[in-house]
């Protein structure tokens, strides 16, 4: 079973910075793309940036690109999401995800889920 384990969210003020950190379990992690996904309150699961499996690939949408930097570390089985210059509207549940089968960009396209952890962003 693939465990996925978020961490390093939390309260921040608006122009400040926090970095995520998604830890997997599964011995091959190093062959499966990983992606970062975020759920506002009222609002759609929504897709926030993607690495493939060799970590030369990343892909980010349009609203974080040039703030948001995904990353993974395979000495620790960790991907990380570094969130700079945050803003109100970045408040959201965050969420990993693990194996990607098609698209990155797509949360249907993910078979593994982490149970999420929340960053706010005050004003």
């Amino acid at each position: 079973q693939v465990q996925l384990v978020e961490s390093g969210g939390g309260l921040v003020q608006a122009g400040g910075s926090l970095r995520l950190s998604c830890a997997i379990s599964k011995r091959t992690w190093n062959a499966v793309g990983m992606g970062w996904f975020r759920r506002a309150p009222g609002k759609e699961r929504e897709f926030v940036a993607a690495i493939d499996w060799s970590g030369n690939k990343s892909f980010y949408s349009d609203s974080v690109k040039g703030r948001f930097t995904i990353s993974r570390d395979g000495a620790q089985n960790t991907v990380h999401l570094q969130m700079n210059s945050l803003r109100p509207e970045d408040t959201a549940d965050y969420y990993c995800a693990a194996f990607p089968s098609g698209t990155y960009l797509s949360p249907d396209a993910y078979l593994h889920w982490g149970q999420g952890i929340q960053v706010t962003v005050s004003s």
